[in-house]
């Protein structure tokens, strides 16, 4: 099995490296990883670094219980936040996220040449589909046209079969993030078929079902769905069974609001993604929606939310309404143009 995938994973990171991050000669590519990661992605990625003639720099730790700031007293801070200061280039494999946590927000900050990208629980299977089989040019296509149809609308309605209804009015001049995969400009980038933003928080009312997937504290797919009532863009009642207790539990232990509250909602269009429980990947599942709740990153509202950590919620088979114009129907789109580039993808 440790050929499984041998030759697709090295095309697969030749991409990443070349493709995506587009390295140049000479510079330092930090490669973060916990002892929760899939080695073999790592390695191929170190390689295909350095055949750009890049300086991969591979930076292992123990898996922190927590992501975010939450992973915070579990990191060697200092040492992390220098080394990523310095970075040209940054890609995270880390199954347990640094995406808000100190190093992240510091390097961020003061680092204005650093290219991120967040690519946590990355393995073989997930590599392969979602980055070396990808069609990114039509998919590029693709999430231009779904992202200026959606944030042309004023109001939105999202329905699932599980029982999402939420309704909520888009923020003008909020800028979206529509991840095409690429990692080539300063900034922190994700990986490919996720277009992501923050409504207007007071205006998000209804209710929010998952029941795909619910990171952190569920481990893998969810076995009942949690079911979310929303008031003014905050948490109001968390109903299920044993998950959604948990889930309450986790958040409420925080003992802070923005816990509580909604950060933002994204669409996910990756042709390859599937269930899997790797949020990474069900973030992305074609035809689903996702909502954040806690910290909201300076990269969806200028100067960012604090919270302590971040929870992602999936929604399947997402119905979207746009201006009161049904333009998705369970996860299959119905607007003329945008179901024709999707069956260039593959998505009939």
């Amino acid at each position: 099995m440790s050929y499984y995938y041998e030759y697709e994973l090295g095309k697969a990171a030749k991409i990443l490296c070349e493709d995506l991050f587009k390295l140049k000669p000479g510079e330092t590519f930090v490669i973060t990883a916990d002892t929760e990661c899939e080695k073999r992605v790592i390695d191929a990625t170190a390689t295909a670094a350095f055949a750009c003639d890049a300086k991969p720099m591979v930076i292992y730790t123990a898996s922190p219980l927590g992501v975010g700031k939450a992973a915070d007293p579990m990191l060697p801070l200092e040492s992390l936040t220098a080394a990523l200061l310095k970075a040209d280039a940054w890609v995270e494999f880390n199954n347990k996220w640094l995406l808000y946590s100190t190093p992240y927000d510091i390097a961020m900050k003061e680092n204005k040449k650093l290219r991120h990208l967040c690519l946590v629980g990355m393995n073989v299977d997930m590599m392969v589909r979602n980055i070396g089989r990808v069609d990114y040019p039509n998919l590029e296509k693709f999430m231009m046209l779904v992202t200026k149809k959606t944030l042309s609308a004023k109001h939105m309605r999202i329905t699932t079969p599980a029982g999402t209804d939420v309704e909520f009015n888009n923020e003008p001049g909020r800028k979206p993030i529509m991840e095409l995969g690429y990692a080539d400009t300063p900034g922190s980038h994700m990986m490919a078929g996720q277009i992501g933003w923050s409504p207007n928080f007071e205006s998000i009312n209804g209710t929010i079902v998952f029941d795909g997937s619910l990171v952190p504290p569920i481990v893998g797919i969810l076995k009942e769905p949690v079911r979310l009532t929303i008031k003014k863009g905050e948490t109001v009642k968390i109903e299920g069974g044993k998950e959604a207790t948990e889930y309450e539990k986790w958040l409420k232990s925080f003992n802070h609001p923005q816990m509580l509250k909604l950060a933002h909602v994204c669409y996910g269009f990756n042709p390859g993604a599937r269930l899997t429980g790797d949020i990474l990947e069900d973030e992305r599942v074609w035809g689903g929606t996702e909502w954040g709740l806690g910290n909201v990153g300076a990269i969806l509202v200028p100067g960012g939310i604090s919270g302590p950590s971040h929870t992602d919620g999936i929604c399947l088979n997402s119905s979207v309404w746009l201006d009161g114009v049904q333009i998705m129907d369970k996860g299959q789109l119905l607007d003329p143009e945008l179901k024709k580039l999707a069956e260039k993808l593959g998505k009939v």
